[in-house]
């Protein structure tokens, strides 16, 4: 009798979860409970496979993790690593503006005091197939290129929104690093053309933000060799040698670079010491030596590096994370045992290199006549995508939309100092510096960051004046 009672309590409980869980439109079956070794939050988490083409078996994977309050208030902010090729979980849910941190012995995690989820609900996906534990059963799906990575990121988000029903309406702002400057683009253009023919939904598009963005190759490439000039890290001799000599002008993406042997030799030796003993990414943080570091993992030491604030082991601490067997289970990842290891950029991927040639200022500027806000931010210690180039793209797009400056060339500040720099055009085109940031912004200055991201999805303008204490 008792054992009936109880039953029948059970029954009405897990109908109750179940209609619960209908109601709010969110998939239990994705529901994260608990990551190992993660501390306790008010939010909650999902992670889980989007079958793309279920005729090709593709399916990609992503990581949702609600706002840390007010979930039902805020937007949805989808972030997207670039590569092409490289982890949007690892890099940017995991390392950058997510919630947690790998701990230091790679085997738990910490949280985020910074994180992202502070203002919005956010959405990391692993596009395309074959980047982390996103996959298919078709291997020539390794093979892709710019448009099918879009095409596929419409159907996943269309395939998503049918997961989690009730985020729809909400606001929707698409961000990314890196590659990304050709994937967030390109899908806010495949979004914004679906728009127009869908006689039911259309996505609720609020804005586009893409940090240390590859926008134009020729432009983006030779701002990297005035980047190591300015900042004393090639002689004047070197520099000049390589302005006279490369034409970056008719640059390409595959190897050759329609450049001169004269100019190929200089490249060369300008990367001889700076790639091996200098982060490229982070010019001013120390280096970690993942050989050394990998090695002290296995053996369940902590490995911490400190430099600049900045943890910069954690790829080799988030590499051990991600590995273990226990994480992939409690991210229902990895369902057909793929037959290597997670690593943050793909090897198995055969990304088209000529894409990289493509010219994104007009889809930016496409953005922008859809009367979509968009931001161009930039780590200024990043000699990767350097500010150089990205500040005279958004000039020169700015030209050519005729918008006149809405918001001078000025500091913005955060916490009673210089945050970064800014511009803002025809009150639709923003271009800003973070101070000190990196080419993954968050990672290095996760307080500017957030502050940045904040404004952003708020509608705001950065802050251009402070209050100066007196003593």
């Amino acid at each position: 009798m008792q054992m009936g009672f109880y039953h029948h309590l059970f029954l009405i409980g897990f109908g109750f979860i179940i209609i619960l869980n209908i109601v709010n439109g969110h998939p239990i079956e994705d529901l994260v409970e608990i990551l190992p070794g993660q501390p306790k939050v008010g939010f909650r988490q999902y992670a889980g496979y989007v079958d793309v083409d279920e005729k090709a078996g593709r399916s990609l994977f992503y990581y949702f993790v609600e706002a840390e309050k007010d979930a039902d208030k805020l937007p949805l902010t989808l972030w997207l690593n670039g590569g092409p090729g490289c982890s949007s979980i690892g890099g940017g849910a995991f390392t950058e503006l997510g919630p947690f941190f790998p701990r230091s012995d790679g085997r738990g995690l910490r949280r985020n005091t910074r994180s992202w989820n502070k203002a919005s609900n956010l959405l990391f996906i692993e596009s395309p197939a074959g980047v982390g534990w996103s996959y298919s059963n078709t291997s020539s799906d390794y093979t892709c290129g710019d448009d099918s990575t879009a095409k596929d990121m419409l159907t996943f988000m269309l395939k998503w929104y049918e997961k989690f029903s009730e985020l729809k309406s909400k606001p929707l702002f698409l961000t990314g690093e890196s590659y990304a400057g050709h994937y967030i683009p390109q899908l806010a253009n495949v979004i914004l053309d679906y728009n127009k023919q869908s006689k039911d939904f259309r996505f609720n598009l609020k804005g586009v933000a893409i940090g240390n963005p590859l926008l134009r190759l020729d432009r983006d490439v030779s701002a990297v060799y005035e980047y190591y000039w300015s900042h004393g890290m090639i002689s004047d001799e070197l520099y000049l040698t390589i302005k006279e000599n490369c034409d970056f002008d008719d640059y390409d993406f595959p190897v050759p670079h329609n450049v001169s042997i004269t100019c190929n030799q200089a490249i060369d030796e300008a990367y001889k010491v700076i790639s091996d003993y200098v982060n490229v990414y982070d010019v001013i943080l120390d280096v970690c030596y993942p050989s050394i570091v990998q090695q002290e993992l296995r053996l369940h030491k902590q490995v911490t590096k400190m430099s600049m604030g900045v943890d910069v082991c954690m790829t080799s601490e988030r590499y051990l994370y991600f590995n273990l067997p226990e994480v992939q289970k409690a991210l229902h990842a990895n369902r057909t045992n793929l037959p290597y290891e997670w690593s943050m950029c793909s090897d198995v991927l055969n990304y088209s290199q000529s894409d990289g040639d493509t010219d994104m200022l007009p889809s930016l500027k496409s953005i922008i006549q859809h009367d979509i806000p968009l931001w161009i931010f930039s780590g200024d210690q990043d000699s990767v995508v350097p500010l150089i180039g990205s500040r005279t793209l958004v000039r020169e797009l700015s030209r050519d939309l005729k918008f006149k400056t809405t918001v001078p060339y000025g500091a913005w500040f955060h916490k009673g100092q210089v945050g970064g720099w800014q511009v803002e055009y025809g009150n639709k085109l923003t271009f800003a510096t973070v101070r000190g940031a990196a080419h993954m912004v968050p990672y290095a200055q996760p307080s500017r960051a957030l502050h940045l991201f904040s404004t952003f999805v708020h509608g705001r303008r950065l802050p251009n004046t402070t209050r100066i204490p007196i003593d």
